[in-house]
Formats: C-alpha cells, sequence, structure tokens
C-alpha cells in the first residue's frame, strides 16, 4: 500500500522557485508536479532543478485548481497566516508539517498538497477547496517562507510516512457526501446566511478524521434516513 503524494503549485510566479521545487520532490523521491498557470519555464527553472529535470519536464500544467486537484482523496492546503478572526473557519485549525506526517501515517490513497503563489498565497475562496490546512511554525516578525523552501519542509515530514491499511475514502465519494449534507440542509430549512460556514465547517471536521470507504457510505446513509423522517 502506499501513500501518493501530488504536489500543487498555484500560479508560480519565478521559474526558479519551479526548478527549486522540481529538485526538492527529486531529493525526497516525489515526482507528482502539477502547476496551474505558471510562468515561462526557461533556462533558470532547468538549471535549479539541476538533476530532476524528468521532475521537471513531466510536470502537468493545468488552467484551474480544479483540474489539478481531480483524482485527489484528500486536499491540503499550505498557508503562512492562520491568525486572521475574519475568516478563523476558512484558515483554522492548521496543522503543523510534523502533526500531518503523525496524521497520516498508516493510511493509503492520493494526497494533494496546494502551494500558494509567491506574493498573496491563497484567496479564502480557494482555501475553501481543502479539507486540511498546514502552516510552517516560523519568527512573527517575518512568517512567510520562501515557496521552494516552504515545499522542502512539507517534502522532509512527508517522505517518513509509512503507508498502511486504512484506505482514504476516495475524493468522488467526499464530494457527494458533501452534497448530500447541504440537501440536508435545505431539507430542515437551516438559516441560509450559516450554510456556507457550516458546510465548510463539516468538510474541515471529515478532513481531519480521515474518512473510511465504509464511514462515508455510513454517514450517507444516515442522512438519508433523516431525510426520510423528515418528509
Amino acid at each position: 500500500m502506499t501513500l501518493d503524494l501530488k504536489i500543487i503549485l498555484v500560479e508560480p510566479l519565478y521559474q526558479g522557485n519551479v526548478g527549486s521545487v522540481a529538485r526538492a520532490m527529486k531529493n525526497f523521491g516525489f515526482h507528482d508536479l502539477t502547476l496551474v498557470n505558471p510562468c515561462k519555464l526557461k533556462m533558470e527553472a532547468r538549471a535549479l532543478a539541476s538533476h530532476a529535470y524528468d521532475v521537471l519536464d513531466g510536470a502537468k500544467i493545468v488552467d484551474t485548481i480544479e483540474e489539478a486537484l481531480e483524482g485527489s482523496d484528500i486536499v491540503i492546503a499550505t498557508t503562512g497566516i492562520t491568525g486572521l478572526k475574519i475568516d478563523e473557519h476558512i484558515r483554522m485549525p492548521p496543522y503543523t508539517p510534523r502533526e500531518l506526517k503523525e496524521k497520516f501515517c498508516g493510511t493509503n490513497g492520493t494526497v494533494a498538497v496546494l502551494f500558494g503563489r509567491e506574493d498573496n498565497g491563497f484567496t479564502n475562496e480557494e482555501l475553501k477547496l481543502s479539507d486540511v490546512i498546514v502552516s510552517i511554525p516560523t519568527s512573527e516578525t517575518y512568517p512567510i517562507m520562501n515557496l521552494s523552501h516552504a515545499v522542502t519542509i512539507i517534502l522532509y515530514e512527508m517522505s517518513q510516512i509509512t503507508a498502511g491499511e486504512n484506505s482514504l475514502a476516495e475524493g468522488f465519494d467526499l464530494r457527494l457526501l458533501y452534497e448530500h449534507i447541504d440537501e440536508v440542509l435545505d431539507d430542515i430549512e437551516y438559516p441560509a446566511h450559516k450554510k456556507e460556514k457550516t458546510n465548510l465547517m463539516f468538510k474541515r471536521i471529515f478532513g481531519r478524521a480521515q474518512l473510511m470507504p465504509r464511514e462515508v457510505q455510513t454517514l450517507r446513509g444516515f442522512l438519508g434516513k433523516v431525510q426520510n423522517h423528515i418528509k
């Protein structure tokens, strides 16, 4: 059993960073790199990739984050900003890279790790696509790291994961579960102004829980019973 790791860079601005990420991926035995609307990749990217040309040349280039996430079971977003009260429900609670390693030991599936733009990271709407948030502990005086350095720290921790027999629920089935929850909220006439935050809360809870396939089916069966009772 294996834990497949996909590294996704969202609109990277500097080709040197992309090359350095490719090199770090090869250092730790990873190869699945996806670039969302990247900058032009020329000689600087190849120079900094060093002997990781195969990772750089094999990178998948897509137009949207949604395309990049296809086939992923769990989506992890990295952020250096976790203390903003106004969007606490979006960015919290964050894991450290070490906690992330401990969390995924013993599981198998496809895990996508999203890294945001060098200048302004992710929008809140983009962060809502993730199941789990990870933040690297840094000095409060200068918390934002260089992109390739941040990727390297995550790769170091994830490379130590020992996969196991516990299979993660497929991303497709999780999306069906979230849609089912949304239907139930409508059925019970849940306040419209609270729905988005509540849906995201469920997504964060289930992301932390690392649901297994049978658990997803059980939850959907329970929700179906609730709907039948309401009707």
